[in-house]
């Protein structure tokens, strides 16, 4: 129920809705309540342990980490998402509910569930087949089999289709060869590599006879008794800014030997003679249709970042509501935080948009469920479940880096003391931006996928080729489809008030909210097709051309995703039933829209959607959005259901 920290500043006439957390709860958790439930009561279980670890050197940190993560697997919870035949719960969607609620803990104990389960174990089961699975499943799902997921290299992270390292197959002893041929092509910020892996999934350039085949993953030993294996070599990546529970390491390869069988087979395979076969005849299709399979751990590391926020956003609003500073009035006691004005622009708008990434982080789990449970699994699913992770992967992260600041600021120097958690907070989740794809990286993934307009062809194309096809035919269907004309009179068929963008009416609408966010994105749609075909027709090369525009990209890339979100949120309210609930989701959706558009206020007004008028009536509506959030704030940030052992803020909230 609302707390009796009510605003001073409450809207004259407004009647302030009265929030059951626990039902407010059990909207959020969903269907995955009782795996959510079940890894709340095991970082309570191991609370002294996190706490502990902190201050153990880093050997005995990462033991530790361990020790926790091997207990966690004994209850069944991070092996939700694999097969039940293997000792997995057989639930994907559930899964990921559990890294989401996980990430509430330590982010080593989160990191290292996401290698080892998610990585490793997500591997062996979506590339390999039955004799993988038999082989390794339920030893890896245990925690007694610790692997790695060896892709990245130190001179190639994003651009996995470049990696030096070479799997060179020996007919005459049906083995693999696998080689580091130089320094740029070691194996780099591997986790599990550098103290606990007994196994890597080793993605290398495969050849036969002679002829390069892409990247294809392999099952290497890399240590024999806790010791390297014969022929490699494991160094330590030493301390790092956070995340130092997680042993990352390089690793070389020496003419490393494997057998045959070592090749995860799902998609390619060799025969023992040395023919290659594969049931994906282009090679890019195959390369891309590997990597989809591993969409997972963007679709994790989103959720995760989401969490990281709720935890930093309920920390510094406990704080809001108990520190004082300063007094309002003569011969009054000095005001709470959260009662000013400023300090409700700080957090509030951020606890809207985490509310609004939640709801859209609940469709991309659904959709990552059905696909990889054969409910929804076409090619055309898939390419918009990578394109949406991708996505949300990339702006629930940043989210989380830009909310753990402007918490810890908002709690002064008591936020800057590690006892107080933003250290670890920060330093743990500031990776997430670059970890599972490089966000801007990501971002231009989905601008590609809108420019060819999810073209069965997409897959095929490098970025030279993509902007090849986006001037040919598929750039005149997107000028047609999306056409500023056309535009305009959809946005004015939408539009509450027709063309009558000053009028103050309206600006609570849902219609009118989406209107704006799809207009954005489909304006800049048609801006940035026009800006590649220019380039093109003047004879400028198509890589140079797509460069000079990344920004145009990223910024449409953006765009859709906010579109994503706000209609995820939107549909959330509508479907909620009637009752205290829904107006405060209401109020937080109205929130989280109006503050959107108010962030890219200039774009709008530049392009004719706000008029000075109009644009101040929005920041005047946030406003008062934010004294009636207000109350409610307390209430908000606790139906997130984070265990209080996780605040681990003894000055901030107790």
């Amino acid at each position: 129920m609302a707390h009796d920290n009510t605003s001073t500043t409450a809207t004259t006439g407004y009647v302030q809705p009265d929030i059951d957390v626990r039902a407010l709860s059990a909207v959020l958790d969903g269907e995955y309540a009782e795996i959510r439930d079940l890894v709340r009561t095991n970082l309570t279980t191991y609370a002294s342990l996190f706490e502990e670890a902190e201050e153990l050197d880093i050997d005995a940190f990462r033991d530790r980490v361990r020790e926790v993560v091997v207990g966690m697997a004994a209850t069944g919870q991070t092996g939700m998402g694999f097969p039940a035949a293997y000792g997995g719960g057989g639930d994907v969607g559930a899964s990921i509910a559990a890294f989401e609620t996980l990430a509430f803990g330590d982010l080593s104990v989160l990191v290292k569930v996401g290698v080892q389960f998610g990585l490793f174990g997500g591997a062996i089961l979506h590339l390999g087949t039955e004799r993988h699975h038999d082989a390794y499943l339920p030893g890896l799902i245990s925690g007694e089999l610790m692997g790695c997921f060896a892709m990245t290299e130190t001179g190639h992270g994003s651009n996995v289709q470049a990696l030096g390292t070479v799997a060179r197959y020996d007919a005459a002893h049906q083995e693999f060869v696998l080689t580091t041929p130089d320094d740029q092509a070691r194996k780099d910020y591997i986790g599990n590599a550098a103290r606990h892996a007994e196994l890597a999934v080793v993605f290398a350039q495969l050849e036969v006879a002679g002829k390069s085949h892409g990247v294809h993953a392999f099952v290497v030993p890399v240590r024999v008794g806790g010791a390297p294996a014969p022929g490699v070599r494991i160094e330590d990546d030493g301390r790092k800014m956070g995340l130092n529970g997680v042993d990352n390491g390089r690793i070389w390869f020496d003419e490393v030997r494997v057998p045959r069988e070592a090749l995860l087979d799902r998609f390619a395979d060799v025969s023992p003679e040395g023919v290659y076969e594969s049931s994906i005849d282009n090679p890019h299709r195959r390369f891309f249709t590997m990597l989809g399979t591993l969409v997972q751990g963007r679709v994790s590391v989103g959720g995760a970042g989401i969490s990281v926020s709720k935890v930093a956003l309920a920390v510094a609003t406990k704080y809001a509501v108990r520190r004082r500073q300063f007094e309002a009035a003569p011969d009054a006691e000095e005001q709470v935080l959260l009662d000013y004005g400023l300090h409700q622009r700080r957090l509030l708008p951020l606890i809207a948009r985490t509310y609004a990434l939640h709801f859209a982080q609940d469709v991309v789990r659904s959709h990552l469920h059905d696909v990889f449970s054969g409910i929804a699994d076409d090619a055309g699913a898939r390419r918009r479940l990578e394109s949406r992770a991708a996505g949300m992967k990339a702006l629930a992260t940043w989210h989380a880096t830009r909310v753990v600041q402007e918490c810890r600021e908002a709690c002064g120097g008591a936020g800057y003391l590690t006892v107080n958690r933003f250290a670890a907070l920060k330093g743990d989740s500031d990776v997430f931006t670059t970890f599972e794809g490089d966000n801007h990286v990501l971002l231009q993934l989905v601008a590609k996928g809108l420019l060819t307009d999810q073209a069965s062809a997409f897959e095929d194309l490098d970025q030279a080729g993509m902007v090849r096809y986006v001037t040919g035919l598929a750039l005149e269907t997107l000028l047609e489809r999306a056409s500023v004309h056309k535009m305009l009179e959809r946005v004015r068929d939408l539009l509450p008030g027709g063309d009558e963008w000053d009028r103050e009416a309206g600006l609570l609408d849902s219609e009118y909210q989406l209107a704006m966010v799809r207009f954005r994105e489909e304006h800049m749609l048609a801006g940035l097709a026009r800006r590649i075909k220019r380039g093109i027709d003047q004879k400028r090369d198509p890589g140079v051309v797509f460069s000079q525009v990344q920004d145009h990209v990223v910024a449409l890339a953006r765009a859709h995703v906010e579109r994503l979100v706000t209609e995820a949120f939107v549909d959330k309210v509508r479907a909620m039933p009637e009752g205290d609930e829904k107006v405060a989701l209401a109020l937080l959706c109205d929130l989280f829209a109006l503050s959107t558009i108010e962030a890219d206020r200039a774009w709008f007004m530049e392009h004719g959607r706000l008029t000075v008028q109009r644009s101040k009536a929005i920041s005047r509506e946030v406003n008062d959005l934010c004294r009636k959030v207000r109350p409610l704030a307390v209430d908000l940030v606790d139906a997130w259901g984070i265990p209080p052992e996780m605040l681990r803020a003894p000055d901030l909230v107790s």
